[in-house]
C-alpha cells in the first residue's frame, strides 16, 4: 500500500510543534507553581521516600528538583540518591532535607523565592537513633 501524502499535513505538523513545546513547558512551570494539584503543592510538608526503582513520588519529585536547582544536581550526583526526601517551607523559604540513612546524616537545603536557582547547603547532621529507626522501618515496610 502506497502512503498518500496530505496537503497541508506537514505545514499543519510544523505549526503544531512549537505549540506542543508551549505547553510542555507550561506544565513544568505549573508542577513548580505551588497551585493546588502541582508536584509542589502535593509534596509541601511531607516526607518521602525517595526510591529509583519502581520510582517513587520523592524520586520524581527530587529530580524535579535538581532540574530547578543545578547546585542541587551537582550535590546528589557526588552524594547519592538520598533515602528520603523532606518538603516544607515559610512564606519566604523553602526547605529541602536530604536523608541519607546508611550514612545516618541529613543535609538541609534553603531556598527563597525571587532567588531563582540558588539553593544554600547545611549540614551534614547526624540522624538520631529515633530517627533512624522510624524512617528505617517505612523504608523496609515499602520496599517488601
Amino acid at each position: 500500500m502506497e502512503a498518500t501524502n496530505i496537503p497541508g499535513a506537514r505545514a499543519a505538523g510544523r505549526a503544531l510543534l512549537p505549540l506542543a513545546f508551549a505547553l510542555l513547558a507550561a506544565c513544568a512551570q505549573f508542577e513548580e507553581s505551588g497551585l493546588p494539584g502541582s508536584a509542589s503543592s502535593m509534596a509541601q510538608d511531607q516526607m518521602m521516600l525517595v526510591r529509583r526503582e519502581p520510582s517513587t513520588f520523592g524520586y520524581y519529585r527530587l529530580t524535579s528538583l535538581t532540574r530547578i536547582y543545578p547546585d542541587l544536581a551537582f550535590f546528589v550526583d557526588q552524594r547519592g540518591i538520598p533515602d528520603f526526601l523532606a518538603e516544607t517551607g515559610s512564606r519566604d523559604q523553602d526547605y529541602y532535607i536530604l536523608y541519607y540513612l546508611k550514612k545516618r546524616e541529613a543535609y538541609v537545603c534553603r531556598t527563597r523565592p525571587g532567588r531563582n536557582r540558588i539553593i544554600e547547603f547545611a549540614g551534614p547532621y547526624p540522624v538520631t537513633e529515633s530517627e533512624y529507626r522510624t524512617l528505617d522501618a517505612f523504608r523496609n515496610k515499602e520496599t517488601r
